[in-house]
């Protein structure tokens, strides 16, 4: 029995996923989490996915489900299969785009989540159950997801020979690895809520702002480097005097070498 693909839940103008969308992602994530507790959030997984899509070379799923579930790969979660797609179509299209403003209705906007926010609009009873120092920054697991994609295929990230195309590659991680540092700047936005607690500082905005754009370079300079080509090495050719490499014992113009040309 054929199982039909899941209707979107967002507008079919659109194509993007809505906030449904992206409570169903957590609530499939939740249910592989009884199976595996590593299994990370999907702030976690959006991050992942947005350097998979920049990286160099074309990584199947079958190479990065294992790498990023543990092992543990979702076949039977057809339908985080389905929105993990349509997701990566999205990312994918808005990184292609002709996009020259971060307000630009195209431009790539990694879904991320202000937890300190969330936290701070709870009762003070509740918050008392919080560990502080284990509140993620605004941003900083999208980008642990990110550089956990980098770290895991170093060859495809190596860095190019061009050295302007090398700087470019160090200058936009370096901007991503920024995320991934905690914001210990003043607080005054809350992403979580308008008129919530300010848990998000002016800096934190405009790190996240150079990360997005450190993205766009990032797809940028692999797609215009393409695919890194391998250098193929050619086996030396014995002697003819030399013993054949087959192991037969014999000398290579008596064996594999028979009817070679004789070397000038």
């Amino acid at each position: 029995m054929t199982t039909p693909a899941p209707s979107p839940s967002s507008s079919p103008d659109t194509g993007l996923l809505g906030p449904e969308d992206f409570d169903a992602l957590d609530a499939e994530l939740d249910a592989m989490r009884e199976q595996d507790e590593e299994v990370p959030q999907w702030e976690f997984c959006e991050g992942f996915m947005a350097a998979l899509i920049c990286t160099r070379r074309e990584i199947p799923p079958a190479e990065y489900w294992p790498v990023l579930f543990n092992d543990f790969v979702p076949a039977r979660h057809m339908e985080f299969i389905w929105r993990w797609k349509r997701r990566w179509a999205e990312i994918e299209h808005s990184l292609d785009a002709d996009v020259q403003a971060l307000d630009d209705e195209q431009c790539f906007q990694p879904e991320v989540l202000d937890t300190r926010g969330a936290i701070a609009a709870l009762p003070p009873e509740e918050q008392e159950d919080v560990p502080g120092d284990a509140i993620p920054s605004y941003a900083q697991v999208w980008a642990l997801g990110f550089m956990y994609a980098v770290e895991n295929w170093p060859d495809d990230w190596a860095a190019p020979r061009d050295r302007e195309a090398a700087d470019m590659l160090d200058a936009a991680l370096d901007d991503i690895v920024a995320l991934t540092e905690d914001d210990k700047g003043q607080p005054a936005f809350s992403m979580y809520a308008e008129d919530g607690p300010p848990t998000v500082s002016q800096e934190r905005l405009d790190d996240l702002g150079a990360a997005i754009w450190a993205v766009y370079d990032l797809r940028q300079l692999w797609r215009s480097l393409g695919p890194k080509v391998e250098t193929v090495r050619k086996e030396p050719t014995p002697g003819r005097n030399d013993p054949c490499p087959c192991g037969s014992g014999k000398k290579y113009k008596k064996c594999h070498g028979a009817g070679a040309p004789e070397a000038e």
